[in-house]
């Protein structure tokens, strides 16, 4: 597939989405135009998506995001004024809600960890064809997260960092059974839905008990949650 950072710019018309198809909305903050046209290219060729705004730093994003709801955002981490670090814990603040996919063209694990734990719901390359940034922004969307090879390694590297480290989380933490089931569920990247319909819950119970699990074991995100699961055994490492 074609490269998106190095991919020519075409003008293309969006074409109407049926009214019954939820349409995922898209933000992008890149200080490269060149990637940003390449990215709406791609999207525009996908029905269930559509990309609602652009920014060339992390500041232009956040005052867009002052009047716009993205479900998913696209954050560059390199970028002048602000740059993807400083604008992703501002992000969390404005918008909660929103999935956030990191792009970047490095792969260091000690960042990509950091960035996960500190709420990034994925990190892509942003050599990563068309196709896979579409799948990163559904399944981050009807999933919360969307794992690769990179994220995975980097999540084990910043467990391994992490496991000598007696400051990462209480050590007396006690989960009753059913938090242990939803915590596993959760590492499975089951859905919010799907653990309410296996566990016989509600909805709101699932993320009732995803924020007392946080709270309890000190992690910040799904992320941290993950590493926590397999640094006690909870689940096997990947």
């Amino acid at each position: 597939m074609t490269n998106l950072a190095v991919g020519p710019f075409i003008k293309t018309t969006r074409m109407k989405k049926p009214d019954s198809e939820k349409v995922i909305k898209v933000a992008i903050a890149d200080d490269h135009a060149l990637f940003r046209a390449g990215v709406k290219t791609s999207l525009a060729g996908h029905r269930d998506v559509e990309l609602i705004a652009e920014a060339d730093n992390g500041m232009q994003l956040l005052n867009l995001l002052k009047h716009i709801e993205p479900d998913v955002i696209l954050l560059d981490i390199q970028m002048p004024i602000m740059d993807g670090i400083q604008t992703l814990p501002e992000i969390r603040k404005l918008r909660p809600e929103a999935k956030v996919i990191i792009l970047s063209m490095h792969n260091d694990h000690s960042m990509i960890s950091k960035l996960m734990e500190i709420g990034a719901n994925s990190y892509l390359t942003k050599n990563s064809d068309s196709e896979t940034i579409y799948q990163a922004i559904k399944t981050c969307y009807d999933q919360e997260f969307f794992f690769n090879e990179l994220t995975n390694k980097a999540l084990l590297t910043g467990l391994r960092t992490k496991r000598t480290d007696t400051t990462h989380g209480p050590s007396d933490v006690s989960l009753s059974e059913k938090e242990l089931r939803v915590l596993k569920l959760m590492c499975e990247e089951k859905t919010t839905k799907e653990i309410a319909d296996i566990v016989d819950i509600s909805p709101r119970t699932v993320e009732a008990i995803r924020d007392k699990l946080k709270t309890k074991t000190g992690a910040k995100s799904m992320a941290g949650l993950v590493m926590y699961a397999v640094k006690n055994g909870i689940i096997e490492q990947p």
